[in-house]
């Protein structure tokens, strides 16, 4: 006797969304997608690829503006001068992410995953309003992301009030670009910004720019913020932002103001759970509406998951694909580990990257993880030498005794590629020795991996450098 295939519904297409139909499809369920912007969700079109395709101009920008100090002029004796074509600049961004997601689109759809371009509502725990038509599962996955945050008192307009989803239809470049907010998104775009060539002025409400990250790695990007001649402004909240004309005028809370001609909010994001319908599912929210869920993604609803921003874990794209993932192999009845976020390597994409994995540097500083750390300057690297790179470093946190690898920070150009042997170390329970006694090529930038490790083994049990 044939056993019917289970039906998986799945509510948005971003990462959490699709991986998780893929892995469903793969395990022999009937998977329906119900997604109303494209796959990939905001993820793809709006957030994460958009900005880092941004970004990688920006920082071929950088490289070109050090060719001086590389021995490489123009044949009229001047330093090479590169503007910026905005227009062709968004295009491309904005086609890369339509690409993307339409390569996402077809590799789903050839897993025989039934896709529904329609905003989905949930009308039960096992039901799916999608634009009129009723889609009945046996296991529902929500993935239905997060979108900015926005103040009271600065509320966007798509011109010179916007959110980062908004920049890319931008006829040019923000002459003067105020960005409000010094998390990571605040300090990737304002990096960004500065480096094709805007005037930017950051106002953080913290101390230091990028306030929860690694303190060592925020006071390297923020003084080169400043060295690159952005105006940062520490301890400075923004209570609201209005039009003048032409320009904006933000309002400090203070009393003081900053003009400029556009302004970016980078204040976090919200749950886009409102009107989704958890209330008829029996879903649980937090008191910031955030979907709660445990480490295999089950919600408070049986057979009901969720997956991506809306849960507020850790809002990555590499997390959200593993909550989905996930959440199909324990309700398909696959062997499954619960997501373990200490493992888990995140990258700001600043110039330099700062990624970063395992304990970290302020679980050091309040005593709760006993570590030898190391860190080791990127300007010893001969390869770094060679491309004039002087900021950065690699920082191993490593445990005393037996030298395993617990964490690890590193600043540099492509941190993002860097990090992965720190984060096989700790995934696989290897030793710095063990890191140590790995050839590492001659000259490259991993190479400092290496040597931070022989640096821990070198100053003993109690070493911290």
């Amino acid at each position: 006797m044939t056993l019917p295939r289970p039906r998986v519904a799945i509510l948005g297409g971003g990462p959490g969304g699709y991986e998780a139909a893929l892995v469903a499809a793969q395990l022999g369920a009937e998977v329906t997608v119900i997604d109303e912007d494209g796959l990939g969700g905001a993820c793809v079109l709006t957030d994460c690829v958009p900005s880092k395709t941004l970004i990688e101009s920006a920082t071929t920008m950088t490289s070109l503006g050090r060719s001086a100090s590389l021995g490489l002029q123009l044949e009229d004796g001047h330093n090479p001068v590169v503007e910026v074509d905005a227009p062709a600049l968004y295009a491309r961004i904005k086609a890369l992410a339509a690409a993307q997601s339409d390569d996402i689109t077809e590799r789903v759809a050839a897993e025989g995953v039934q896709i529904i371009r329609a905003r989905g509502t949930l009308t039960g725990p096992h039901t799916i309003d999608a634009a009129g038509t009723t889609v009945r599962a046996d296991v529902v996955l929500i993935a239905a992301g997060a979108n900015p945050r926005v103040l009271p008192d600065a509320v966007p307009d798509g011109e010179r009030i916007l959110t980062w989803r908004q920049l890319y239809d931008l006829p040019e470049l923000p002459e003067e670009l105020i960005v409000v907010g010094s998390g990571v998104t605040g300090a990737e775009f304002a990096g960004a910004y500065q480096a094709l060539g805007s005037q930017v002025t950051l106002v953080s409400s913290r101390d230091r720019v990028l306030p929860h990250e690694d303190k060592d790695a925020a006071i390297v990007i923020e003084g080169l913020f400043r060295r690159r001649g952005m105006n940062v402004l520490g301890r400075s909240r923004a209570q609201a932002v209005h039009r003048k004309g032409d320009s904006v005028v933000v309002t400090l809370s203070d009393g003081r103001t900053v003009t400029g001609s556009h302004c970016l909010l980078t204040v976090g994001m919200v749950p886009s759970t409102a009107g989704l319908g958890c209330e008829h599912a029996g879903v649980t929210l937090d008191s910031r509406g955030f979907i709660e869920v445990d480490r295999v993604s089950r919600t408070s609803a049986p057979g009901v998951y969720a997956a991506g921003d809306c849960t507020g874990v850790q809002m990555l794209a590499s997390v959200a694909a593993m909550q989905g993932r996930i959440a199909m192999w324990h309700a398909l009845g696959e062997a499954v580990q619960p997501i373990r976020l200490s493992h888990v390597a995140a990258t700001i994409f600043t110039d330099p990257e700062i990624a970063s994995v395992g304990v970290s540097q302020a679980a050091v500083d309040r005593g709760e993880v006993p570590v030898r750390v190391v860190k080791q300057p990127l300007a010893t690297n001969p390869r770094a030498k060679m491309a004039g790179i002087r900021d950065g470093f690699v920082k191993i946190f490593a445990r005393p005794g037996t030298g395993m690898v617990l964490g690890g920070v590193v600043v540099a150009p492509r941190a993002s590629e860097l990090i992965l042997p720190l984060s096989i170390a700790i995934e696989q329970n290897l030793s710095v020795d063990q890191i140590a006694h790995t050839f590492s090529v001659y000259p490259s930038l991993s190479g400092s991996v290496t040597e931070a490790a022989r640096t821990v083994m070198e100053f003993g049990p109690d070493a911290i450098v």
